[in-house]
């Protein structure tokens, strides 16, 4: 299954708009920004107005800006624009989209008009460099992570599974917007890309045998040709479809005779 860049970038919306933890770390920003006042904010509004207004800010930044973010980072991709490139564009959008946002705010809140030339211009290459800056920085932090695995760790994808099923990795399968992560403990849906998912396996031998498929090599059981693909035969008793693109990859494996 491809995933369409709408579809990817309302699943990853509707994750963070569901997590505890993107909640309280924007309101604690908007609570540490509203004290601190910055960017001229300190005694244009009650401190508690204030930290309403920053809370405000932070959050249609966060979700407007990440929902730009990924819609523009994933059509360049599907359009296979080159990746760095990608991301700095995907900053640039974003930059703009919450520049239009923050003017708008600050229009309704201190009544600052944004065909004011001069305040305009104070503003707007600031927050299109620093959204800019910050996409390229989360993608080289998530580079980082997915680097950082040593020989013999446990995979990282097993960290978002209960700890009753976590065990030895069988497969990965695309299920509607999810993916199922299979072990030899059980299985369990998470909300991922498989690109992703396949990028949290570690050390553990496996392959991609189908756009929506990746297996462990040691939990295939048996190999057989079906027409044009293949068929993989798991551990756990699940069958695999090996479709033509991934033939050769399974064979130089040794798990397909020619």
């Amino acid at each position: 299954m491809n995933e369409q860049p709408l579809q990817i970038t309302k699943r990853e919306m509707q994750r963070l708009a569901s997590s505890r933890a993107v909640w309280i770390g924007l309101v604690a920003a908007g609570v540490i920004l509203g004290l601190a006042g910055p960017f001229g904010t300190a005694g244009a509004l009650p401190v508690p107005a204030l930290m309403v207004y920053w809370i405000t800010v932070a959050a249609i930044g966060f979700f407007l800006g990440t929902g730009v973010a990924t819609l523009t980072a994933e059509s360049l991709r599907a359009w296979n624009a080159p990746r760095w490139p990608s991301v700095l564009l995907a900053g640039a959008a974003t930059g703009l989209v919450n520049l239009l946002a923050l003017l708008l705010i600050n229009w309704l809140v201190f009544r600052l008009s944004p065909t004011n030339a001069a305040y305009f211009w104070a503003i707007a290459p600031n927050v299109v460099i620093i959204s800019m800056i910050i996409s390229a920085a989360f993608v080289a932090i998530e580079d980082h992570l997915n680097a950082r695995d040593t020989p013999g760790a446990p995979p990282r994808i097993l960290d978002r599974l209960p700890l009753e099923k976590r065990g030895a990795l069988i497969s990965l399968s695309v299920q509607d917007h999810y993916v199922e992560v299979a072990t030899n403990k059980g299985s369990e849906l998470i909300l991922l890309r498989l690109s992703d998912a396949m990028a949290e396996v570690g050390d553990t031998p496996g392959l991609q045998v189908h756009r929506s498929h990746w297996v462990a090599l040691k939990a295939v059981r048996a190999a057989r040709r079906d027409g044009a693909r293949a068929i993989l035969t798991l551990s756990n008793g699940t069958e695999i479809p090996v479709s033509r693109t991934y033939l050769p990859a399974i064979r130089e494996a040794g798990l397909l005779k020619s």
